[in-house]
């Protein structure tokens, strides 16, 4: 198995980071950490519309280190979840923090989202 490995803490000014750690050919592993507010939703989109783009069709997000995940970010992450589907992949959230854990309960997107 080709493994690709890239390892990185992108962090801006508000600590908010969405690295991509390590692929293989159809399937890659991001690491997020900080605040998801809109402009960070869009980063996140943004990116995993270049996923698709360069191949990629399963896709793991660890978000043990997400602080926050507001509307904007769930929108991003549902709307990025119906592409991978769309192409016969997936898009799953792996050790969510307890706050991310919190709101995919509550929007019950926890057993569409979680690994």
């Amino acid at each position: 198995m080709d493994t690709i490995t890239r390892i990185g803490y992108n962090a801006d000014k508000s600590g908010f980071s969405f690295t991509e750690e390590s692929s293989t050919r159809t399937r890659c592993y991001y690491v997020m950490k900080g605040r998801v507010s809109v402009r960070e939703a869009s980063h996140i989109e943004h990116k995993l519309k270049k996923a698709v783009e360069l191949g990629y069709t399963n896709v793991v997000i660890n978000m043990c280190f997400v602080e926050t995940l507001s509307s904007a970010g769930i929108r991003a992450l549902l709307t990025m979840y119906k592409k991978f589907n769309d192409i016969g992949g997936s898009l799953q959230i792996e050790n969510p923090s307890e706050n991310v854990q919190n709101v995919l309960g509550l929007t019950a997107l926890d057993e569409l989202l979680l690994k």
